[in-house]
């Protein structure tokens, strides 16, 4: 029996043993859990405000592309208005054009198709000399016409509005490619922001699945550790019990050997024998008196 109870002995020992190990085990494990939930939640954090951060850039972008079809729309708008102004011009040029003269816009396409015919043609040296000279009166006719219709006060009045309307035509044009390049630059930082989101993003489901793993192992060790814990009980239940049938048995063998000795003083107490002190206790014991 005592071999037995020392090898329960030895082999809850040793379980109990291996329940610590485990034990330790789940607690780094658990400790780690928590480091990595702790890196997850920073870097889900961080993802929050760069998104935040690019939500910003995303709302200034759409206000300045609003911006750039609101100017856009005003600069056609003025365009069309610098065509109008320049086929007002015409018609009171054509107007001031005294009758029976070529039109202006007539010597205009004549000289351009002369400048053409000279760029394209290989003429002879009197031909090129003539196409020159007509050039040339071309132009004097036309600078003449251009000189004398810049008198007019109507002419010059419109064409003030024409430079007018120009200037802020191109004033808007100038306006449309600003407010384009400003909106580009806050696409540009707000896609930037995006991308640093993305790639933290993914360390922080990195993280989770650490943590998730770790979770997973941290929980394993626990099982193992309850297990051993649970086996040690066992153990400890075993040995007590053998105990306890053992003290019961040698308590049994002692009044079997009590009994045996009372029945013995007892016979010699029939039989007439002097009884000490001692056998009357036990006899008294026994049930006997």
């Amino acid at each position: 029996m005592t071999e037995l109870i020392s090898e329960l002995l030895e082999k809850r020992n040793e379980r109990n043993v291996e329940a610590e190990r485990h034990r330790r085990r789940r607690d780094e494990l658990n400790d780690k859990t928590k480091q990595w939930v702790m890196r997850r939640d920073e870097l889900n954090a961080a993802v929050r405000e760069l998104i935040e951060e690019a939500a910003k850039h995303r709302e200034e972008r759409d206000r300045l592309n609003l911006d750039v079809k609101e100017t856009k729309r005003e600069r056609d708008r003025l365009n069309r208005s610098v065509n109008d102004a320049i086929d007002r011009i015409n018609r009171l040029k054509r107007r001031h054009t005294p009758r029976g003269e070529v039109p202006l816009s007539r010597l205009k396409k004549d000289l351009r198709d002369l400048e053409f015919r000279q760029m394209t043609s290989v003429l002879k040296i009197d031909k090129e000399r003539e196409l020159v000279e007509s050039l040339s009166k071309v132009k004097t006719e036309i600078d003449k016409r251009e000189k004398q219709l810049e008198k007019v006060e109507e002419i010059q009045e419109a064409t003030r509005e024409l430079e007018s309307i120009k200037s802020k035509a191109e004033e808007c044009h100038g306006k449309v490619g600003e407010l384009a390049d400003a909106a580009q630059e806050e696409h540009d930082k707000m896609m930037a922001f995006y991308e640093k989101s993305d790639g933290i993003r993914k360390e922080a489901d990195g993280a989770q699945e650490q943590f998730i793993r770790t979770k997973m192992m941290a929980d394993e060790e626990h099982k193992k550790h309850i297990a051993m814990i649970r086996e040690v009980h066992d153990f400890d239940k075993m040995i007590s019990g053998i105990r306890r049938k053992h003290r019961r048995e040698r308590v049994s063998e002692d009044e079997t050997v009590a009994k045996r000795e009372a029945d013995e003083i007892y016979d010699r107490f029939k039989r007439g024998e002097k009884l000490s002190t001692e056998d009357l206790m036990t006899l008294q014991k026994s049930g006997y008196l």
